[in-house]
């Protein structure tokens, strides 16, 4: 994946908005960030069990003090992304599968029932896993 043109992002979007030329919000740092992480890792980890391998709050939203999108980000490692055995539990729950990305680590993105957040979903092994947890 090289440049996210329009055929792309059309290509990966399962569900939700497909314009992605659009403002984004940055606000400052809000306290209630790692509250609403911790209440997320714990439902995706009641839900998912033993197949949720790691759970990172990642992204502007994890960094204390700095302005961010007010969307909390979070890192989900499972054993193989592709295999998809994760994702009707995640639906079942209330998420919404919103990107899969076949050609791109099997990354799958969920938003939440309530919270207003990104699941990111990768693979054990990923090379991206250690490019989100250093952002």
């Amino acid at each position: 994946m090289s440049v996210l043109s329009d055929e792309y992002i059309e290509k990966c979007i399962v569900s939700g908005q497909k314009e992605h030329n659009q403002k984004i919000l940055l606000v400052g740092y809000d306290k209630q960030w790692p509250i609403l992480f911790e209440k997320e890792k714990k439902r995706i980890s009641q839900i998912l069990k033993d197949k949720a391998l790691m759970i990172e709050h990642i992204g502007s939203t994890s960094v204390a003090g700095l302005s961010a999108k007010p969307i909390i980000d979070i890192l989900l490692v499972v054993e193989d992304a592709g295999q998809e055995d994760y994702v009707e539990a995640l639906c079942q729950q209330g998420y919404v599968l919103r990107i899969k990305e076949p050609d791109f680590e099997n990354h799958h993105m969920f938003k939440g029932p309530d919270t207003d957040i990104n699941l990111h979903v990768f693979s054990k092994g990923s090379k991206e896993i250690d490019k989100y947890l250093i952002f």
